[in-house]
């Protein structure tokens, strides 16, 4: 350990299983204090308790702007500043054709992996401005650079991220925010059945071969991507889509 996050308080949302966990204990290994947000109450509680007294959970409906901003308040109750924001919180419809997706699922697909960047933005940005900066960092995805079949709408707003996050940098950084976003391959989380359709060994299989390293991402490697780009050690970097996928996009 290297304290490369001592003094910052970090909030990640997702952060009761997958990559969100992996970030929120990576970054309190590195000396944060996190806030660990989630819609799952029972399993935040559990990450948090297992990080330590440098942590506390929200029990957080990303799609509601209410308690993102409930969720920034209990980050100013307990911390008193927020360093670090990061957008973690993913859907996806399961694999297939585009025109099966139903609207209640496309809605839930555009509230949690855009709408929530805007709810998140909009409480955050004047926190960060009075404290002379920070860094808002989204989980997007090599699916929004390279879009699968069967994944349409959620390619979509993957891409989505990717812009809002080049144009929030350039907006931001007059404001000493920086905004970067991370772009995972296919990792071994709760998501991935619904990423391939099927879970089946010989699906994983196709999903290994199309990686050069042949691996599925892992929650350590998002986490360590993020860590980062949260620390001093990035200060010049912002507006970036970093891949971290084995070599998937090249």
């Amino acid at each position: 350990m290297t304290n490369r996050l001592e003094n910052k308080v970090a909030i990640v949302t997702g952060a009761a299983s997958g990559f969100g966990e992996g970030l929120a204990r990576r970054f309190a290994e590195e000396g944060a204090r996190v806030v660990v947000a989630d819609l799952n109450a029972r399993e935040a509680e559990r990450v948090a308790a297992e990080i330590g007294p440098n942590a506390i959970f929200t029990a957080t409906d990303v799609t509601n702007r209410s308690q993102i901003e409930a969720m920034v308040y209990a980050a100013m109750q307990a911390f008193g500043r927020i360093d670090v924001m990061v957008n973690n919180a993913g859907f996806t419809h399961r694999s297939g054709d585009l025109v099966d997706v139903d609207e209640g699922t496309f809605d839930l697909i555009a509230d949690v992996n855009m709408k929530a960047i805007y709810f998140s933005t909009l409480a955050v940005v004047p926190i960060m401005e009075r404290q002379g900066g920070g860094s808002i960092i989204t989980t997007a995805s090599t699916s929004g650079i390279r879009p699968q079949a069967g994944l349409t709408w959620y390619n979509a707003s993957k891409g989505w991220a990717i812009t809002a996050t080049k144009s929030m940098a350039l907006e931001l950084a007059p404001k000493k925010i920086r905004v970067n976003c991370l772009c995972p391959v296919s990792g071994d989380t709760p998501m991935l059945a619904r990423f391939m359709g099927a879970d089946t060994p010989e699906i994983r299989e196709g999903i290994r071969a199309a990686i050069p390293l042949g691996r599925l991402s892992t929650p350590l490697d998002v986490a360590n991507a993020a860590l980062w780009l949260a620390s001093d050690e990035a200060a010049f970097i912002t507006g970036i889509a970093l891949e971290v996928d084995g070599g998937f996009d090249i």
